[in-house]
C-alpha cells in the first residue's frame, strides 16, 4: 500500500473507534511542589475549574501553558504523586452557601472550622469569581452605613454600596475600626434594614480570630454575622480564594435584597499570596515583584460591592478592605493600586495613635466621595464645619509650637480644635447612636464646650448626652426624623444644654 492508502486506512480505524466523552478530559501528574501541581493533559478544562485528582486532593487551575495546566491546591491528602489522574470536574470553583452559615467561622471553602458541625439544607452554589453587576443594574447610593464612629459618619461617612478604603501602618487601629462598625450594625437607625456582616480574616494569627470572635459573640453581633477565615498557617491557595469565597457569601444575601458588609482584613496579606502562587507557578514579575494583574484581581473583587436598584432586588453590598502601610508609605504599589480602586479611604496615622488621638483619623488625607450623598439630612447639616475647624487646628499647631504671640482668633481657633479633638476620641467597642453623634458635634461646634476645661470634656459630653434624652424625649423624636433641623430645634436644643450646663456648673469658673 501506498502512503495515502495507510493514511485513509487509519483514520477509519480512529472513526471506528468508540470514545468516552467522560474520559477525554484527564491529566496526568507530572510535578508537585509548593502546592502547586503540573499536569499534562486536560485539554478541555477552563481557567478557575475545579479539578479532583484520585487520592483525594482537590485544585483548581491558575494558569494554562500551551502543553501543560498549573493547578494551585486548595485539599491535599498528602498522597498525591507523580503519574497519578486528574479529573476535570466541569465546575468553576465555586462555595457551597446557606442561611445556616449565620454566626459561624468557616474556612474558604465554606466548611466550618468552629468545632460545630454545619448542615447545609437547601445551600446554593456561588462561584468565588463572578463578574460584578453592570451600571444598568445599578441605583445610587443613598442610604447611610452607620460605624457608631462620630469622626467617621461626621467627616468620611460610608453608604451602603460603597467601597470605603481603610489604610495604615500595623498596629494604628484598622481592624478596630471594622469590629466596632460591625458591632453597630445591632442598632437599627432611622429605619434602615439590619446590615448583615461577612468578616474575612486574611492571613493573620489564630488568636487573633479567636479573640476577635469572641468579643463579636459577647456583643452579640456574632448573629448577624459570617467569619470566613484563611489564617497564617493555612496554605497560601486559602489565602488567596478567601475574600473571593467572603464576597461570594455576601452576593448570596445581596441578592436575597439584604443590606451586606463585608470586611477585607486586609488586602495586603491576601496580595502577598497571591505574589508567591504567581511566582510558584513561573508568571513574570513586576513592580516589587508582584505579578502585572495585582491591580486587576483587587479591581475585580472590589467593584462587585454595590447598591442594586429597587428593580433588581434593592440589595447592597458595602465593602471595607483593609491594607497595611509601612512606615506611613501610601505610595507603595498596592496602597496606591487600591486606593484607586476604592471610594474613599480612611487614614491612619501612627503619630496620632500613639499621641492618644483614637480613631487615630487624619482628617486631610482621609475623604469618601459617595458618603456624603448618604448622610441623613441632619448629620450633613452639623457635620460640614467639624471637617473644616479640625483642619484648621491641625494647621494652627504647628505654627503654635514655636511659641510666637498669637491673635485672640487664632487662640479661639486652637482652643476650640482642642475640644474637637477630644469629642472625636472615643474607646474600643462602644459606637455612638446617630442621636447622640448630632447632639456631640452640635454642641461642640456651636461652642458650648469652648469653656469648659479639656480634661472635662468627655464626661461633660456623656452625661449632657444621657440627660436630653432622658429629659427631652420630644428633641429626640425630631432628631430621629433624620428631616433638616430648622432654627426652631435649633434655639430648643441650645436651650437644653445652656439650662444642663447651669444646672451642673459647668463652665468657666
Amino acid at each position: 500500500m501506498n502512503v495515502s492508502e495507510v493514511i485513509q486506512k487509519i483514520e477509519k480505524e480512529l472513526q471506528s473507534v468508540q470514545t468516552n466523552p467522560e474520559l477525554i478530559n484527564f491529566g496526568i501528574v507530572e510535578s508537585i511542589g509548593d502546592e502547586i501541581v503540573k499536569t499534562s493533559g486536560l485539554s478541555n478544562a477552563g481557567y478557575y475549574e475545579e479539578i479532583a485528582f484520585e487520592d483525594g486532593s482537590v485544585g483548581f487551575i491558575l494558569n494554562i501553558d500551551e502543553d501543560s495546566v498549573s493547578i494551585v491546591l486548595l485539599k491535599n491528602s498528602g498522597k498525591l504523586s507523580e503519574g497519578m489522574k486528574a479529573i476535570a470536574t466541569g465546575k468553576i470553583l465555586s462555595i457551597s452557601i446557606s442561611d445556616k452559615l449565620m454566626g459561624r467561622v468557616v474556612n474558604t471553602l465554606g466548611e466550618p472550622i468552629d468545632g460545630l458541625e454545619l448542615n447545609h439544607i437547601n445551600s446554593v452554589n456561588y462561584p468565588v469569581e463572578k463578574i460584578a453587576p453592570g451600571i444598568i443594574l445599578r441605583g445610587s447610593v443613598d442610604r447611610p452605613l452607620k460605624t457608631g464612629i462620630k469622626a467617621i459618619d461626621a467627616m468620611t461617612p460610608i453608604g451602603r454600596g460603597q467601597r470605603q478604603l481603610i489604610i495604615g501602618d500595623r498596629g494604628t487601629g484598622k481592624t478596630a475600626i471594622a469590629i466596632d462598625t460591625i458591632i453597630n450594625q445591632k442598632k437599627l437607625d432611622m429605619g434602615l434594614k439590619k446590615v448583615t456582616c461577612i468578616y474575612c480574616s486574611i492571613g493573620q494569627k489564630k488568636s487573633n480570630l479567636a479573640s476577635i470572635t469572641a468579643k463579636l459573640k459577647e456583643e452579640g453581633a456574632l448573629d448577624y454575622t459570617v467569619i470566613v477565615a484563611a489564617t497564617a498557617s493555612d496554605p497560601a491557595s486559602m489565602q488567596y480564594i478567601a475574600p473571593l469565597a467572603a464576597c461570594a457569601i455576601g452576593e448570596y444575601f445581596m441578592d436575597k435584597g439584604e443590606d451586606v458588609l463585608v470586611v477585607y482584613d486586609d488586602l495586603t496579606k491576601h496580595a502577598w499570596a497571591y505574589r508567591q502562587i504567581s511566582l510558584l507557578i513561573k508568571r513574570p514579575a513586576g513592580r516589587e515583584a508582584y505579578p502585572g494583574d495585582i491591580f486587576y484581581l483587587h479591581s475585580r473583587l472590589l467593584e462587585r460591592a454595590a447598591r442594586m436598584s429597587d428593580k433588581n432586588g434593592g440589595g447592597t453590598l458595602t465593602a471595607l478592605p483593609i491594607i497595611e502601610t509601612q512606615g506611613n508609605d501610601l505610595s507603595a504599589y498596592v496602597p496606591t493600586n487600591v486606593v484607586s480602586i476604592t471610594d474613599g479611604q480612611i487614614y491612619l496615622e501612627a503619630d496620632l495613635f500613639n499621641a492618644g488621638i483614637r480613631p487615630a483619623i487624619n482628617v486631610g488625607l482621609s475623604v469618601s466621595r459617595v458618603g456624603g450623598a448618604a448622610q441623613t439630612k441632619s448629620m450633613k447639616q452639623f457635620a460640614g464645619p467639624v471637617r473644616l475647624e479640625l483642619s484648621q487646628f491641625r494647621e494652627l499647631q504647628s505654627f503654635a509650637q514655636f511659641g510666637s504671640d498669637l491673635d485672640e482668633d487664632t487662640l479661639k481657633s486652637l482652643e476650640r480644635g482642642k475640644r474637637i479633638t477630644e469629642i472625636l476620641k472615643q474607646p474600643q467597642y462602644k459606637p455612638f447612636d446617630e442621636i447622640s453623634e448630632i447632639l456631640s458635634i452640635f454642641a461642640v461646634t456651636t461652642g458650648f464646650f469652648d469653656d469648659i476645661a479639656v480634661e472635662q470634656v468627655s464626661s461633660f459630653e456623656k452625661r449632657m448626652i444621657e440627660h436630653i434624652k432622658n429629659t427631652y424625649p420630644e428633641t429626640v423624636k425630631k432628631l430621629s426624623s433624620s428631616a433638616k433641623i430648622d432654627d426652631a430645634l435649633k434655639a430648643e436644643i441650645k436651650e437644653e444644654i445652656t439650662k444642663f450646663k447651669k444646672d451642673n456648673g459647668y463652665g468657666a469658673s
